[in-house]
C-alpha cells in the first residue's frame, strides 16, 4: 500500500481562461508539482541531491491520463491527493485525485520512471530499476 500526500493549490486569476475556468493544462502542472511533493513528503531527497549522490535525475513523465468532472475558478483552494497506485520494475503509476472540499474536480494518472544519464551517451537518459529504498519510503 502506498502512502498518500495532499498538495494544496490556491487557484489564481492567471490560471483561468477568459470564462474564469481553470485552463485544463494547469491541472497537469499541479499534478506534476504534486508528484515531486509526494516524494519529498515521503523523505526522498530532492532530485538535485540524488543526481549528485546516485545519478538519479528525477522521474520523467512517460504517460498521462486525465478525466475532468467539475470546473474550478480563481480564489478557490483545491487539493491534489497523490499516491503510488502501482510499482513496476522500472516504472510507477501515480494517481492524483483533485478535490475542492468534497467535490471531485478531476482524476489523473501518470506513468513515470526513475532515470539517470546514459553513461555511453550523456545526452540521453535511461530508466533504471525503481530504487528499493525509495519505494520503501513511499509505502
Amino acid at each position: 500500500m502506498s502512502r498518500s500526500h495532499v498538495y494544496r493549490v490556491n487557484v489564481q486569476f492567471g490560471d483561468c481562461d477568459p470564462a474564469g475556468i481553470v485552463f485544463f493544462p494547469n491541472f497537469s502542472r499541479w499534478m506534476d508539482e504534486a508528484s515531486l511533493a509526494f516524494f519529498m513528503a515521503c523523505g526522498v531527497p530532492p532530485w538535485r541531491e540524488l543526481v549528485k549522490t546516485r545519478g538519479i535525475i528525477g522521474t520523467p513523465l512517460l504517460e498521462i491520463h486525465t478525466r475532468f468532472f467539475k470546473p474550478a475558478t480563481y480564489g478557490e483552494t483545491i487539493a491534489v491527493h497523490t499516491e503510488v497506485e502501482e510499482w513496476a520494475a522500472k516504472t510507477f503509476r501515480h494517481r492524483h485525485t483533485v478535490r475542492r472540499g468534497d467535490d471531485l474536480l478531476c482524476e489523473g494518472t501518470e506513468v513515470r520512471a526513475f532515470c539517470q544519464r546514459d553513461p555511453h551517451n550523456p545526452e540521453r537518459i535511461r530508466a533504471i530499476p525503481v530504487p528499493e529504498d525509495i519505494k520503501a519510503l513511499c509505502t
